[in-house]
């Protein structure tokens, strides 16, 4: 069963995954398994304030388009854009084929390669299509799904941090956080977001509560496959594998949001 979340562990999801004005007090692994079980509350504050850039720009007299690129933009700006750096330091890594050291080598460098390049940019336009289409839909809809996207990318740090997943190097954020998360509380956690968002998507109708839970789900299990991947090839993972992890859940989830 799960606890109240405590203020420690706030304090560190939110100090840690977003830029809101929240100081970290705590860096021992009680606060970092506290902290990332919070993740899924930070990501919800980080998608209704996107959902809430989208509105305003629709309501002022934008187009879906424009609405879309703002929604997108504000989980980057959020983030100081550490999980879109990740995304591109992991493809750059994978990308290069070489063994483990040399490719967490190449991750660790300020640069970004062809790789991260070219995956960046496809991910950031499949969120803008995505969102600009459930916009046209209905503005509830783009809402939701910036909403459930950002959660559901949170929700992947926290299954990334659990119990048996190892770190690839011994410092830094991705080994202050490695294993912390005992697997139950994980299942737990993905079971209630699961189901928050059905609830969420059921004032819209009973097909978005499904559709809702069922983003959360693939963005999981998409976000899943690529955590073993870099398991396998790095051993472990790292701060970029965790914003690799988040970003591909929540392209999933909007993806999954516009099928159908």
């Amino acid at each position: 069963m799960l606890r109240t979340p405590s203020p420690d562990g706030l304090r560190f999801a939110f100090g840690t995954l977003t830029v809101f004005p929240v100081e970290v007090t705590r860096w021992d692994r009680e606060a970092a398994r506290a902290g990332m079980l919070c993740a899924p509350l930070a990501g919800l504050a980080v998608g209704v304030t996107a959902a809430a850039a989208g509105l305003l720009l629709l309501l002022l007299g934008a187009g879906t388009l424009l609405a879309a690129v703002a929604t997108a933009a504000v989980p980057a700006v959020l983030t100081r854009g550490l999980h879109l750096d990740g995304l591109a330091d992991t493809a750059d890594g994978l990308g290069s084929g070489k063994p483990a050291e040399d490719a967490l080598r190449i991750m660790k460098q300020s640069d970004i390669g062809p790789f991260g390049v070219l995956t960046l940019v496809f991910a950031l336009l499949a969120q803008v299509a995505a969102l600009a289409q459930v916009y046209d839909a209905s503005w509830a809809q783009g809402a939701l799904a910036a909403v459930v996207s950002a959660t559901a990318a949170r929700l992947a740090l926290t299954l990334a941090a659990r119990t048996g997943v190892p770190a690839a190097r011994p410092e830094g954020l991705g080994a202050a956080v490695a294993g912390v998360v005992p697997t139950g509380a994980a299942a737990t956690v993905t079971a209630v977001v699961a189901a928050s968002a059905a609830g969420a998507g059921a004032f819209l109708g009973a097909y978005d509560a499904v559709r809702a839970a069922l983003a959360v789900l693939c963005a999981v299990a998409v976000a899943e496959l690529l955590l073993r991947h870099c398991v396998r090839r790095f051993g472990g993972v790292t701060g970029d594998v965790f914003g690799a992890v988040a970003e591909t859940a929540a392209g999933t989830a909007l993806v999954v949001l516009v099928l159908g």
